[in-house]
């Protein structure tokens, strides 16, 4: 099936998850139905990548997700919801090239979460033995609702 320039090849992290690499049609709809809402998008690294996820996902209390982290390894921001990363062509979005696949499955890797200690926001990686197979991803664990 060599339908491949009609989709792209993008990685999508979903929370309590490791990356999965996906095709995924280059649309709005698609991008909206994989983050589940409005997208926004995010351009935090050197590469030719950005980070496509739900526009609204804080307000809407999604699982917060992964981290991102400037050059000396502080979190700056966290990313609530499942997103994609994609790579970026001339105009649009694109494929990732399997160097940079493979870069960001590394980089977004171990799932982590997020514990609020007062004002600060405390992030931990979860254990491989605590990760989330992907066909459970419906039910939460119970230890979930830290954050509600």
């Amino acid at each position: 099936m060599e339908q491949n320039e009609n989709t792209l090849s993008v990685l999508k992290i979903a929370p309590g998850q490791y990356p999965q690499q996906v095709e995924i049609d280059p649309d709005l709809k698609s991008l909206q139905q994989a983050v589940g809402g409005n997208i926004g998008a995010s351009y935090p690294f050197s590469d030719p990548v950005a980070i496509v996820y739900n526009d609204e996902g804080k307000l809407m209390g999604l699982p917060l997700n992964r981290a991102l982290r400037d050059e000396s390894g502080e979190a700056y921001d966290v990313v609530a919801g499942t997103f994609l990363v994609v790579g970026l062509g001339e105009e649009d979005f694109a494929s990732l090239s399997p160097e940079l696949a493979q870069k960001y499955e590394e980089h977004f890797h171990q799932p982590e979460d997020f514990i609020r200690l007062g004002h600060r926001m405390m992030v931990v990686r979860v254990p491989d033995e605590a990760v989330c197979p992907e066909e459970s991803k419906t039910t939460p664990p119970k230890d979930a609702g830290f954050d509600r």
